[in-house]
């Protein structure tokens, strides 16, 4: 097999990305239409024209179709908190990379609107959610541990652990606000609120 058709960026990597990319747009599509729960993983192998068992090589659930990106937008998240100045401190530093994962996200605002809706009308897809949030919280530690001092000491682990769980639940609280206010609400605003609460 030569590098082209096995390599990180080789042609069957490209397609394997395409077609991912091709059944979660149209699944995305489907569950906004029809509603999370009533769309099956057959509907949306018919409606791209695969068979349900090779849509099951690509993903294993409607779950992984929704939040397969979460693995990704954790490492967006990631590379955007190391980039930061190590002069910051670690509430400047993981609020500037929370904004670049933000801008980064590839929905307009009606559209990430719909599909935050849908996430948080799915007791299933919140605990999946929740779940790929704790990965997020692996991958962050490490820089705000380094920026915290001793990164070996245990407690300093606890208090790198500690912030970022902080971080992305006032995160969450401010993706719930905007969500309830049918979008009207500032999400940066409701997020500086939040992070201001809990530094008291």
């Amino acid at each position: 097999m030569n590098d082209r058709q096995s390599g990180p960026g080789g042609l069957r990597q490209r397609t394997r990305r395409a077609v991912r990319a091709e059944i979660a747009a149209t699944a995305m599509r489907l569950f906004l239409e029809h509603g999370y729960e009533a769309t099956t993983m057959e509907q949306i192998a018919g409606e791209i024209g695969i068979s349900r068992r090779s849509l099951f090589r690509y993903f294993a659930t409607k779950e992984d179709i929704v939040l397969g990106d979460h693995a990704e937008s954790g490492q967006v998240l990631r590379e955007a908190l190391e980039a930061r100045p190590a002069r910051e401190t670690p509430w400047e530093a993981l609020g500037a990379a929370l904004k670049v994962l933000a801008a980064s996200l590839p929905y307009t605002p009606e559209g990430l609107l719909r599909i935050t809706r849908m996430l948080h009308a799915s007791p299933a897809l919140r605990a999946r959610q929740l779940e790929k949030r704790q990965q997020w919280t692996e991958l962050l530690v490490p820089d705000i541990a380094a920026r915290l001092g001793d990164a070996a000491d245990p407690m300093t682990q606890v208090r790198a652990r500690a912030l970022v769980a902080c971080a992305l639940t006032c995160s969450d609280i401010a993706t719930e606000t905007w969500v309830r206010s049918d979008g009207t609400a500032d999400i940066e605003q409701v997020f500086d609120e939040a992070v201001a609460a809990v530094r008291r």
